[in-house]
C-alpha cells in the first residue's frame, strides 16, 4: 500500500507539491515523470493553433473584394438579388438580329408581352456595372439602345459607339470595354457616357467574347474570324498575350472561368467543342468535344455544371466541375439552334436564344426537359435575363459576381 502524503519524508513531500503546482508546464510533468499523451493540450494550459486564414486575393484596384477565394460565382446564389435589382420585373430580353428589334418576355406566362424598337442588327443585351441600365449592342447600327430594367422599357435616345458587337465592365467598374469586332479594337470607354478613354489596336479578327480572371487583373478575349485567343492586362489596357488555335478553322466563342479561377473555357463552334485553358501561364489549351456548333457557357447557381448550348446539333451538354467531364446531353425534342442566354435568378431555368429558328427556348436545368418554345423576332442572338443575383455585372449577356 502506498503511505499517506504525511507519512512521505519531507522530501518526497515537497516533490509531490511542486509537481501539483507546476501541473501546466510539461518541463514540471517531465519531471513528475507524467507522459505527454496522456494530457491534453487544454489541461496544459497551451494556446490551439489559430486557424490558417483565407488567402486574400490581390485584387485589380477598385474591384469589390472576392466574397470567397475558392468560388468565383460565390455572389450569384439562387435569387440573392442585390437591392438594385430586387424591385425589377422579372424579364427576358432577347435581341433579333435581323428584326432589329427586341422581344421582352414574361418568363412566368412564357410569353413575349412587348417588343422594343432599337437600331440596326443587335446582338447583345449587356447589364451594366451598376447593374441599372441594359444595353442593347447595335453593331451595324454603331449605337447603343438603353433599356430601364425598372420598367422593363426604352430610357432616352441611343449612345452613338461605334462597331458594339459586345460590351463588358472592368471588375472595378472603371471602363466599359466594347468589342469592336470589325474595327479589329478593344475599346475602353467611361461606363456611363461612353466616351473613348483608351482605343487598343488587334491584330486578329472577330474579337468577340471574354472573361476576367478571379483578381481581375487580366481578361481573356475570343478572335472568331481568326482562330485567336488574347491576353489583356485590364489596368494597363492592353494586350500582353495572343495565340493561334491548334485546330484549322477554328471559330472560338463565349468565354468563362471555372468557379475557382484556375481554368478558363472558350466555346468553338467550328472545332465543336470547349477549349480547356490556363489563363495564367496561357499556354496552349486542350479541346473538350461537346457537340456541332458549341456557342454559349452559363454556370449554375450552385457553382457545380456549366451549360454548353450546341447550336448546330441543338443539344445542351452539361459539364460538372467536380468530377471534370461531361456528365449530361439534353436535345431540344423538335431540334433548333440553342445560342446565348442565361440562368433564371432562382437557377431553375436555362434561357437560350434559338438563332435560326425564330425562337427561344426555356429549359429545366434538373432535368434537360424543354418547358417552353417562344416565337420571338427574326434571328434571336445575345438574350438577357434579368434581373440575377450578384453584386456587378462584368457585361455581355450576365455575367456576375
Amino acid at each position: 500500500m502506498n503511505p499517506h502524503p504525511k507519512s512521505l519524508p519531507l522530501t518526497r513531500r515537497t516533490r509531490v507539491l511542486m509537481c501539483a503546482a507546476l501541473f501546466a508546464a510539461s518541463a514540471a510533468l517531465a519531471a513528475c515523470g507524467a507522459p505527454d499523451d496522456q494530457t491534453s493540450k487544454a489541461a496544459l494550459g497551451e494556446k490551439k493553433p489559430a486557424k490558417p486564414k483565407e488567402v486574400e486575393i490581390d485584387g485589380l484596384p477598385g474591384m469589390p473584394p472576392v466574397l470567397d477565394p475558392k468560388d468565383v460565382y460565390a455572389a450569384d446564389r439562387p435569387n440573392k438579388l442585390s437591392p438594385v435589382v430586387k424591385d425589377f420585373p422579372s424579364r427576358v430580353y432577347v435581341p433579333n438580329t435581323k428584326s432589329n428589334t427586341v422581344s421582352v418576355i414574361d418568363p412566368k406566362k412564357f410569353k413575349v408581352v412587348d417588343t422594343i424598337e432599337v437600331g440596326t442588327r443587335p446582338q447583345h443585351v449587356v447589364p451594366s456595372w451598376d447593374l441599372k441600365t441594359l444595353w442593347v449592342n447595335n453593331n451595324r447600327g454603331h449605337t447603343l439602345t438603353p433599356i430601364d430594367p425598372a420598367t422593363a422599357k426604352r430610357r432616352g435616345p441611343d449612345v452613338e459607339v461605334h462597331d458594339p458587337y459586345n460590351l463588358y465592365f472592368t471588375p472595378n467598374g472603371k471602363h466599359a470595354v466594347v468589342m469592336a469586332s470589325l474595327d479589329r479594337e478593344l475599346v475602353f470607354r467611361d461606363p456611363q457616357t461612353m466616351k473613348r478613354v483608351h482605343t487598343e489596336p488587334v491584330s486578329c479578327y472577330g474579337v468577340n467574347h471574354a472573361d476576367f480572371s478571379m483578381d481581375g487583373r487580366y481578361f481573356i478575349v475570343s478572335c472568331e474570324f481568326s482562330s485567336e485567343l488574347l491576353k489583356v492586362d485590364t489596368q494597363k489596357m492592353k494586350v500582353i498575350d495572343q495565340q493561334k488555335l491548334p485546330f484549322e478553322g477554328a471559330m472560338p466563342q463565349d468565354v468563362k472561368i471555372s468557379p475557382d479561377g484556375k481554368t478558363f473555357y472558350i466555346a468553338d463552334m467550328m472545332a465543336h467543342g470547349v477549349w480547356v485553358l490556363d489563363g495564367e501561364k496561357f499556354t496552349t489549351p486542350k479541346l473538350m468535344p461537346t457537340g456541332k456548333g458549341a456557342h454559349g457557357l452559363y454556370i449554375s447557381r450552385d457553382s457545380k455544371e456549366m451549360y454548353i448550348p450546341n447550336r448546330g446539333e441543338g443539344s445542351i451538354s452539361v459539364f460538372n466541375f467536380e468530377k471534370n467531364k461531361l456528365t449530361k446531353k439534353w436535345w431540344l425534342p423538335d431540334g433548333g439552334s440553342p445560342d446565348m442566354g442565361g440562368v433564371s435568378a432562382d437557377g431553375k431555368v436555362l434561357w437560350l436564344s434559338g438563332r435560326y429558328d425564330s425562337e427561344v427556348y426555356a429549359i429545366d436545368t434538373r432535368t434537360g426537359v424543354q418547358l417552353a418554345k417562344i416565337p420571338v423576332g427574326d434571328g434571336p442572338h445575345g438574350l438577357a435575363v434579368y434581373p440575377q443575383p450578384g453584386r456587378y455585372s462584368l457585361g455581355h449577356t450576365g455575367v456576375f459576381r
